[in-house]
């Protein structure tokens, strides 16, 4: 066992009275060792209720016949950083939770790992970390968290966001907006739509590194303690097989994630961290690709925010082993499961219940899927829209940019009512390097949601979207400002032409002038000089690659 390195011999004995001292028995030492790398916290809706989703996987590992050690890592609440400074945090924070779950592994010669997440940089962040260390790996989340309910209206924290929108056109009262704010989130788990959460939590159940029900089953459910409990139990079964996270995370199963991700009309900020876990698994896949993928893939779930559905909804009607047998014809059914079983296999008997939430794929919402990558000579590496989430009419825009340099100023913009139908608000230097970060804009684009503009405005950014976000909003523009991008050679006037179905984002100007604007543009500032965010800045590379760190 890879723990004996760390208990065995003679030479070993103070490190097993140190093992004694946490309460180790004989017998215990003897058993493999399972760290359980859980981000409980008391600041995270999500993670409010995950000790006791820790505590069934350690019953479990101990059923099993091994050890478990409860280590903790931190997370971010997006919904809480965001639109002030905390949120240049949140993406950075997913190379930390990676690198502190690959030194507290190391550090301690674990012999296998159970993740225990829920929430946006903390999911792709341990997944990383799990394809990195490549030691017998599974994942439980903690789940989703209900909708809120406001009379007969099914609401969550995105409706909250929508309002404050509709209270500054002066369509609702801030009493009003008071009511649901109380009742928009009634408990513990991940926020009840199709965010980036649950669509993370979702996608390591299509890469097979989580079982059946673990991005679905409700957070305040039973069934979640039970399938808790399950995990650990699997992952005695891993390393007795020595089944490990690059066994699973294949070319084919990242395939098979893009697959879903389209089909459900994920959060565009799973394209960043699948990207991120492809690359630390040594999987090259090209971001066009995703394109192909998706012109190939039926669009059958409209969940929040593109739709009334939630993932209670999505969970009821069958989850995603019901989505992938509706798929798969699509799909690399022989890839290796968590669960042991081929996916095929764990398919198998899997149906949808409700053909409302989860569409046959002779009836889908669209032949193509929710996710687009735009290309163009504004993005010629790339940069992603949430499709499923837009309006007909905004599928195809052309009209005069709007340029603001922070996400603080187009917001400011945007609440004077000062922003015109037609026009493209562009917000820059809030990518990896310039935000620094590449903070989530939930903000503006409520706003514009809430305010009734999301048919008549678009929004693009070098920075990215919360996966809560509808309408036309076009994030991940890479290059990016800082790094010299297109982007930051934009003028006010400068007509964007937009085209989703031809995956195309381009600004109607020659190449030659936009490469003299460029020239003519003083080096980039970085916004801060110490901490952290100083080194991120200085490490981060493009959005197109994951955010990843330069090697």
């Amino acid at each position: 066992m890879r723990s004996d390195m760390a208990k065995k011999g003679i030479e070993r004995a103070p490190h097993r009275a140190l093992l004694r001292a946490v309460g180790c028995t004989d017998s215990e030492l003897e058993r493999p060792f399972v760290g359980i790398i859980n981000s409980f916290n008391e600041i995270i809706p999500g993670h409010i209720h995950l000790l006791s989703v820790a505590q069934a996987v350690k019953d479990g590992v101990r059923e099993a016949g091994g050890t478990p050690f409860e280590i903790n890592t931190i997370g971010v609440c997006d919904g809480i950083a965001m639109n002030h400074p905390g949120m240049r945090f949140s993406l950075p924070s997913r190379e930390l939770i990676a690198d502190s779950a690959e030194v507290v592994a190391q550090a301690h010669a674990f012999d296998a790992l159970v993740f225990v997440p829920n929430c946006d940089k903390i999911i792709p962040g341990m997944l990383m970390a799990a394809v990195r260390l490549n030691i017998p790996s599974i994942f439980v989340s903690g789940g989703p968290m209900l909708a809120g309910r406001l009379g007969q209206k099914v609401v969550d924290l995105n409706s909250v966001f929508l309002a404050v929108g509709q209270v500054t056109k002066g369509e609702m009262s801030e009493a009003e907006l008071a009511e649901l704010e109380r009742v928009a989130c009634p408990g513990c788990g991940s926020c009840a739509g199709m965010f980036t959460a649950n669509t993370m939590n979702c996608l390591t159940e299509a890469l097979g590194l989580a079982l059946p029900g673990s991005g679905t089953i409700p957070a305040v459910s039973q069934a979640r303690i039970h399938l808790a409990r399950e995990t650990g139990r699997a992952v005695m079964g891993l390393l007795e097989k020595d089944i490990r996270p690059r066994d699973i995370v294949t070319r084919d199963s990242v395939y098979n994630a893009f697959v879903v991700d389209t089909a459900l009309g994920g959060s565009t900020n799973s394209i960043l961290h699948v990207m991120a876990i492809a690359n630390e698994a040594g999987v090259e896949f090209p971001l066009a690709e995703l394109n192909e993928i998706s012109a190939r893939t039926p669009h059958l779930c409209k969940l929040s925010p593109a739709g009334e559905y939630r993932i209670e909804h999505l969970h009821h009607a069958g989850g995603i082993p019901a989505l992938m047998h509706e798929l798969s014809d699509l799909l690399n059914l022989k890839v290796k499961t968590a669960s042991g079983k081929s996916l095929g296999e764990q398919i198998a008997q899997a149906r949808v219940t409700d053909q409302e939430v989860i569409r046959p794929a002779s009836n889908p919402y669209s032949a193509r899927g929710g996710l687009t990558v735009l290309f163009g000579n504004l993005a010629p590496e790339g940069a992603v829209v949430k499709s499923a989430a837009v309006a007909p009419e905004m599928l195809a825009h052309r009209g005069p940019a709007r340029v603001f340099n922070s996400e603080a100023e187009a917001t400011t913009a945007i609440m004077s009512r000062t922003i015109k139908p037609g026009e493209v608000v562009v917000i820059r230097y809030e990518g990896p390097k310039g935000g620094p970060g590449m903070p989530e804009m939930l903000t503006p684009t409520s706003l514009l949601s809430g305010m009734g503009m999301d048919k008549e405005v678009a929004l693009v950014t070098d920075g990215r979207f919360s996966g809560a976000t509808r309408g036309a909003a076009i994030g991940h523009v890479s290059p990016e400002a800082a790094a010299g991008g297109p982007i930051a050679a934009l003028q006010d006037g400068d007509i964007i032409d937009i085209n989703i179905p031809e995956c195309r984002l381009n600004i109607e100007q020659s190449q030659s002038e936009i490469e003299a604007r460029l020239a003519r543009l003083p080096a980039f500032q970085p916004k801060i000089d110490t901490g952290y965010l100083k080194r991120y800045s200085e490490k981060v590379t493009s959005a197109s690659k994951g955010a990843i760190f330069a090697t």
